[in-house]
């Protein structure tokens, strides 16, 4: 029996594209709203560059140029679809439209939300972009003038309300999430393992080690380097028999799609159309970011398919490890002998429900307590 609907309809605007969603924040947003969608109507006013989204009522007619975040004639057109829609809240993904979340604010009956994925000013300055002090300003200015917040992560939660001073009653955690709801099948592990080492020609007791993401992105690819020029050389020092997948599109040239550590048990695998396989496939997710940002969103799903995770402090921003059934270890920021030595310790699988985790982290959940955050929402 589906859920009824409760009256709350949103209009949410999302000014990038995401559908159809490959990437994890992408899929972070289409997988929340095709949740949320089950339990309030949802209209989605996005970009030209956006695709038909089944089951999600799409209206892709925002330009996809760069002055769309300047363009005023945005107000005009977002409140005319809100009143189509018979819109209660209107939702913005991410901060960029500050100056629109300010005047309908101030001059619209709507309840405002912005969406944080992370502090993005922090995330630009550890990134080493100039401009981040502008940008924290304006992020600020977005999530002072809305109505309700919703973080990703504790952390989050509390830079905005000692740094910009937002409200703590109007801020939320809405995490991301994962749409399993128990773990994998051992049939489904072994046959997932089984194709991975016949695909790369792996010896059967080999260890997988997994690491993914996009590598033109600089937090991704200073972890990578990480993983071959520090992790890697103490784990070579060890008895263990294993194998590193690394999975990620836009490796840089330079890097010779990693051939040269191809002795080293490093394999690139390039961009895989389904990476779902590689985690149930693998034996330990590898996962060393030292900066970037919000919750981690591989790490999430790693440990969704049950696998023992090895995380930095920074990567782990967000996973609390008491809901992870023993299945995270965290070590310190570029503590690289650390690293090599949890793998070795803690490389074996780990066989219980996990119950916790998948209530915490179910889309269900989520989008559920998002509903609640909405109904009991303090208008001020």
């Amino acid at each position: 029996m589906s859920t009824p609907k409760h009256p709350i309809r949103i209009l949410a605007i999302i000014p990038y594209q995401v559908f159809p969603a490959i990437m994890g924040g992408q899929k972070g947003i289409a997988l929340f709203y095709k949740y949320l969608s089950r339990l309030v109507s949802l209209t989605a006013f996005t970009t030209q560059n956006n695709r038909p989204e089944p089951g999600l009522q799409i209206i892709n007619t925002l330009s996809n140029a760069v002055f769309r975040y300047v363009n005023p004639f945005n107000y005009f057109t977002i409140r005319k679809h809100a009143r189509e829609c018979q819109a209660t809240h209107l939702l913005f993904e991410h901060p960029y439209f500050a100056w629109l979340i300010w005047l309908f604010k101030i001059g619209s009956p709507y309840q405002i939300i912005v969406h944080s994925h992370n502090i993005e000013s922090e995330r630009f300055k550890s990134i080493g972009k100039w401009w981040w002090k502008i940008l924290w300003y304006y992020e600020r200015a977005a999530y002072k003038s809305a109505h309700q917040v919703w973080f990703k992560t504790p952390e989050d939660k509390q830079y905005a309300t000692i740094h910009y001073g937002v409200r703590e009653e109007a801020c939320h955690i809405i995490p991301y999430g994962i749409e399993a709801v128990a773990l994998p099948t051992k049939a489904e592990l072994n046959e997932a393992r089984e194709t991975l080492l016949s695909q790369y020609a792996i010896a059967p007791n080999d260890i997988l080690i997994l690491f993914n993401g996009t590598l033109s992105y600089k937090p991704n690819l200073d972890a990578l380097k990480a993983i071959i020029e520090k992790i890697n050389p103490y784990l070579l020092q060890t008895p263990l028999s294993y194998k590193m997948l690394i999975c990620g599109k836009n490796l840089p040239d330079t890097f010779n799609q990693l051939l040269d550590y191809k002795h080293q048990h490093i394999i690139y695998c390039g961009f895989v159309d389904d990476i779902d396989l590689y985690f149930k496939g693998c034996d330990v997710f590898l996962n060393p970011l030292q900066d970037g940002g919000g919750i981690k969103t591989k790490l999430v799903e790693a440990l969704g398919f049950g696998k023992v995770s090895i995380s930095s402090q920074n990567g782990a921003i967000g996973v609390d490890a008491a809901y992870t059934g023993g299945r995270l270890t965290i070590v310190a920021d570029k503590d690289w002998r650390a690293y090599s030595d949890a793998i070795v310790k803690h490389h074996q699988p780990i066989n219980n429900d996990n119950a916790a985790f998948y209530k915490h982290f179910s889309w269900h959940s989520i989008a559920t307590k998002a509903v609640e955050a909405m109904m009991n929402s303090d208008v001020k």
